[in-house]
């Protein structure tokens, strides 16, 4: 769990038990009721379908533009009683129906829950790599709810851990690429400003299990499903805890989430493998073994992964290699 994630839980204990006790002057704040995940899911994606079938996007604008941006989109709803986009528009919904369209659900497990978010690709990208999961991005964004009112943009690129940030992004920002190329010198000026082309340009449509579900900051309602439009420039490799590992590698059970089961520290479905409550990706001793696992690199080719024990695992992750050393 990363740091910013505990200050995000302890913040939202915090409230939680505020709630449950305000002063005599009615100040105190009132927590929202906990759902159940699997019927708020389902409540979140009537939404989704909803505003997907009464807004359409400037489809146009896209076709042949080799260099497009969320600032080249624009969604609007349906005037009432209007079933047809104007020229050069498409309904977004309508998109569902058409095999190998632009926009796709995807499905996706989380808490024992089956998710759907959908995915308008407005261009791939044309990048060499896509991010993983546990990877910084920079992007430009715009954050924005059902009723299109936004709560959230950056218009200049910012950098993100893809961690810290909503399970949406690290579902949706692995299935674009980044710039294809990037041009810091703005025609030999050297003014400081940075060109990206052909870079992955997309709108994700998040249902509340997916985003902040009952803890949302403000401007966003308690389980609310939410949208981002996005520019996905750059992507960089993470390895958060310096071990030599890169951070997605050390996603155990390969559910693109980072998860350690606290009830159980010995859950070996979990990505906590010596079960001290440290999950491995900040964990720089995986198998508790004292042995940095830098240092279990044994063949000294700069991967800890490829070090296989006899037994067929990987030095850094054998809790019995040291007892075995010692007998």
């Amino acid at each position: 769990m990363s740091l910013r994630k505990i200050g995000f839980y302890l913040l939202s204990f915090v409230l939680v038990c505020f709630a449950c006790n305000n002063d005599d002057d009615g100040l105190g704040i009132t927590a929202p009721e906990l759902r159940d995940r699997g019927e708020q899911q389902i409540a979140d994606n009537d939404s989704l379908v909803e505003y997907l079938n009464n807004h359409y996007y400037n489809a146009a604008v896209f076709e042949n533009n080799d260099n497009p941006s969320i600032k080249d989109l624009v969604i609007k709803k349906l005037p009432v009683g209007e079933t047809e986009a104007p020229n050069g528009n498409v309904i977004l919904g309508d998109l569902l129906n058409i095999p190998n369209s632009n926009l796709v659900a995807k499905s996706v497990v989380l808490e024992e829950t089956n998710y759907i978010i959908y995915i308008l690709t407005l261009n791939e990208g044309g990048g060499n790599i896509s991010p993983s999961f546990s990877d910084n991005v920079r992007v430009i964004y715009e954050g924005f709810n059902l009723d299109n009112s936004v709560f959230d943009s950056a218009v200049t690129p910012v950098d993100f851990d893809l961690v810290s940030l909503i399970p949406g992004w690290r579902k949706v920002l692995p299935e674009f690429k980044v710039s294809e190329s990037i041009d810091d010198t703005n025609g030999g000026l050297n003014d400081g400003i940075v060109n990206y082309m052909n870079h992955g340009v997309g709108v994700m449509f998040v249902p509340s299990g997916l985003a902040y579900f009952s803890s949302a900051p403000s401007g966003i309602a308690a389980y609310s499903p939410i949208m981002f439009k996005f520019d996905l420039l750059q992507a960089f490799e993470n390895d958060h805890d310096e071990d030599g590992i890169p951070s997605y590698k050390e996603d155990l059970n390969g559910d693109g989430e980072f998860i350690v089961n606290f009830d159980d520290l010995t859950d070996e479905t979990d990505d906590d493998t010596d079960g001290d409550g440290i999950l491995n990706y900040l964990d720089n001793d995986d198998d508790g073994d004292g042995i940095l696992t830098i240092n279990e690199d044994l063949n000294n080719d700069g991967d800890p992964t490829n070090d296989i024990g006899a037994n067929g695992i990987p030095n850094y992750l054998d809790i019995e290699e040291t007892a075995s050393k010692n007998d």
